[in-house]
Parts: structure tokens; sequence; C-alpha cells
């Protein structure tokens, strides 16, 4: 199966939903009037594309719709497409493929954040990149463990300290020795936050600011840090309140997006990328080691629509 088949799979729900929609709307009538921008604005809305990324779309596509004079709903629905690629903000650079960068992952606890720094470890190392990770969730003995299967599958060394240690001075040691060792992409597993608890997202700021502390201080070569919310598109809009918190805590720098499993609603890559203006750097369709790849508008758009 291909990779763009395995996405379009995990995005069958709202694919499916998406379909029912639209083939309502030209089933109800070709003509291109008020009725049918209130229901493809519903059927946006329904998908979880979010109310900023749904106005911008359907502004853009009325807008089209007059200049071309177009005749019917078939020809408008036609660039739904396109238009919902251009609603995802783009990231310069793949932050992932700086050298060197230090990359924290955070989000909720399920989220995939240790599955996602052991698939990325084990492409760093198959780029030929030198990969150092640390395991900064001292809270699950599990998680400590989990990553360090992972760290071994992929071949690369892991920081770690005893259940129940202070987060942020893991987060320093593992800096410490990525300067030590010369490692050049570095990736740092946090605990699951809930969103909604200050207590623990002053303490992940906290490790956010010591770990940027720590890398300013690296003397051969800066080591910029780089914050990434992994989030779980099986969560919906909730999923969208998490990003709005952990952003304006943190100050995100991209989003990856995990568990498009068939049962994920997709219009939620939508909504974050547009209202927070945040890449989508990778997305998850499975929990293999190629299972995580590289986000691409297009074929994510053309996946949700089912071209």
């Amino acid at each position: 199966m291909s990779w763009f088949e395995r996405l379009s799979e995990g995005l069958s729900r709202t694919r499916q939903q998406m379909k029912e929609s639209l083939n309502l709307l030209l089933d109800r009538s070709p003509e291109v009037d008020e009725s049918f921008w209130d229901n493809l604005e519903e059927a946006l809305i329904v998908s979880d594309f979010g109310a900023p990324a749904t106005d911008t779309i359907l502004a853009e596509l009325r807008d089209e719709s007059t200049r071309k004079a177009l005749p019917d709903a078939s020809s408008v629905l036609a660039l739904l497409t396109e238009k919902i690629a251009a609603r995802f903000a783009t990231a310069e650079q793949d932050l992932f493929e700086l050298c060197p960068v230090c990359v924290l992952f955070v989000g909720i606890n399920g989220s995939g954040k240790t599955t996602t720094v052991g698939k990325l470890a084990k492409a760093g190392v198959q780029q030929g990149r030198k990969v150092l990770v640390g395991s900064a969730d001292t809270f699950r003995a599990a998680a400590i463990e989990q990553l360090d299967i992972w760290a071994e599958r992929a071949g690369v060394p892991v920081i770690k300290r005893e259940r129940g240690a202070d987060p942020a001075s893991v987060a320093f040691e593992v800096v410490e020795a990525a300067e030590r060792d010369n490692a050049d992409l570095v990736l740092i597993d946090t605990a699951g936050r809930l969103h909604s608890s200050d207590d623990l997202m002053r303490e992940l700021a906290k490790v956010v600011s010591v770990t940027r502390k720590r890398a300013a201080a690296v003397k051969l070569k800066p080591l910029p840090v780089k914050v990434v919310l992994v989030l779980d598109a099986t969560t919906g809009q909730n999923g969208l309140a998490q990003a709005r918190e952990f952003n304006a805590r943190l100050d995100l720098d991209g989003i990856i997006l995990t568990k498009l499993d068939g049962t994920a609603k997709g219009g939620i890559a939508v909504a974050v990328s547009e209202e927070l203006d945040l890449p989508l750097l990778r997305i998850g369709v499975g929990e293999q080691i190629d299972d995580l790849r590289a986000f691409d508008a297009q074929d994510f758009s053309r996946a949700l629509i089912g071209e």
C-alpha cells in the first residue's frame, strides 16, 4: 500500500463524512445559491475545520466563483481541495533538517510523544545524523522503558534519570551530553500534561526555559531549541483547545499529528494550522517506523476530500 493510500485510509472517517455532505449538495441542486453556501459551511464545520478556516475557504470560493462565473456547484467544489491546502501554514524550513537542533516534544498523555521521538530518532540515524534522545518524562516508569526500547531499535544513546527526578534537570543533562558528544539531532521526550493544569504547564515552561538557557551556552556551535506539540488526531475540537493553550504557554514551533487511523477527524489539522499559524511538520498513520512522514498539504487535502 502506498503512503497516499495509507493516508487516505487514515482519513476515511472525515472523507466519508465530507463525501456524503458534498454529494448531498450536488443532489439537491446544481445552482450556486445561498442554500449551497450554507450547506457547504455546515459540512466543513461538522468535519472540524473550525470557524476561521471555514470562513476563509468560503470567502475564497465565493470570490473565485464570481470572478470566473463558475456555472454550477460541481465546478465550485472542484476547487475545494486547492482552497483547503492553502489554509495550512508553511515552515520556511523543516526544523528536523536543522543541523544541529534540539527538539522538545510536548502534549497531553497518550498523544504519542514517546513513539514519535523513537521514530524520528531512527529516521535521523538513517539520514546519517548523530542522534541523542532524552527522557524528561520522569513521572511514568513505563515512558522511560518505552523510550529505552525505541532508542535501542534506533541504535542511539538515551539520557535518563530515576522516576520522580526533576524533568528540567534531565533536559539540562541532555544538552550537556549533546555538547560533549557533538550530537546534531537532540530529541527530548516530556511528560504528558493536561493543558488545563496551571501547575503542570508552569513546570513544562520551566523545562523549556532551562533547556534554552543551557543550549545558548553551547560553545562550538549554537544549538537552537524548538518546541513541537504532538497532537492526537482523534480528539477533534478538543485538540484545538490543547493547541491554543500549549502555544500560549510555550510559543510552539510546529505540530505533529498522530493517530490518523481511520477514526480521526482530519479537519482539525486545518483548524489548528489556520488559527495558530503553525506548520504541520509530520503526520502519523500507524505504529511502524515508516508510518510517520513529512506533511504535504496537497496530499493531505486530496486524501481528505477523496480525490
